[in-house]
């Protein structure tokens, strides 16, 4: 029996994550996970040739920077972080950029089996390992003109500081110390998903809890209730003026000057 559980926990463990929370990851929603990589500083990346990338050549995992993001390949699944040791997010392999997945297979630190026989100068050959599905989802992945290339992202450097127990834990610590260090804009629209302010689906612009249906139709009926009201009341007031409170208003006005004006004169 036990070892019945234990082989049931190990194909749990081992089996690969359903398009359900692959999808829900896309936008960077679903809570960090472990991938097994533990940096305790901040590591030496350097630029992939001919490409706008960067790798960790002194890593020993599939380590890569582009676009403001880190990502890594991982046990046949594509990571990414805004910070070079997470928290990690899950990417579904139909939404990895394309210079990413671009890069040559020589650059990959723990390349899995699957890679042998493949050029080393080439990038790996993802149609054949994810099969006609993703293909013709990403038609065109590997065509592209060098010349043509984007600029590599900047790295940042400011990250160096923060290591050990420096190392800001939260999405929020992590986010706000990148906009005040990082001023790079993403180009693509993976990564700017991670860059954009998260927003609980239950709370306002301002944070306040949102209203339930019922609370919202209440408030609207109120709102068109008291507009109509002051609608009203705005065409009565013109009438009541005209028929005889906007003469004495008028009067008392100008009464008051003119009585001084006259009080002037006697004393005078």
């Amino acid at each position: 029996m036990r070892r019945l559980l234990l082989s049931f926990s190990l194909s749990m463990a081992l089996a690969p994550i359903p398009d359900a929370l692959a999808q829900m990851s896309i936008g960077f929603d679903v809570p960090g996970v472990s991938i097994g990589i533990n940096l305790n500083a901040y590591p030496s990346l350097v630029r992939v040739p001919g490409h706008p990338v960067y790798y960790n050549p002194r890593g020993d995992s599939n380590y890569f920077f582009y676009d403001g993001q880190y990502w890594v390949y991982r046990q046949d699944n594509w990571y990414a972080s805004s910070w070079y040791n997470g928290p990690w997010v899950t990417v579904q392999p139909a939404y990895v950029p394309v210079y990413v997945l671009r890069v040559p297979v020589r650059y990959y630190r723990q390349p899995p089996t699957y890679f042998r026989g493949w050029r080393a100068d080439a990038a790996p050959r993802w149609g054949d390992h994810w099969g006609r599905d993703w293909e013709a989802r990403r038609t065109g992945w590997n065509q592209w003109n060098r010349n043509e290339s984007p600029r590599a992202a900047p790295l940042p450097s400011y990250q160096r500081q923060y290591r050990g127990d420096r190392y800001p834990g939260s999405y929020d610590q992590q986010r706000e110390i990148r906009t005040r260090n990082y001023p790079y804009q993403p180009r693509e629209s993976i990564t700017q998903q991670h860059f954009q302010p998260r927003v609980s689906p239950y709370a306002g612009p301002t944070g306040q809890p949102r209203p339930n249906a019922s609370e919202a139709q209440s408030r609207s009926r109120d709102s068109r209730d008291d507009s109509h009201g002051d609608d009203r009341s705005n065409r009565r007031e013109p009438q009541g003026n005209d028929r005889g409170n906007r003469p004495e208003s008028q009067g008392r006005g100008h009464d008051k000057p003119e009585s001084q004006g006259k009080g002037r004169d006697k004393k005078d």
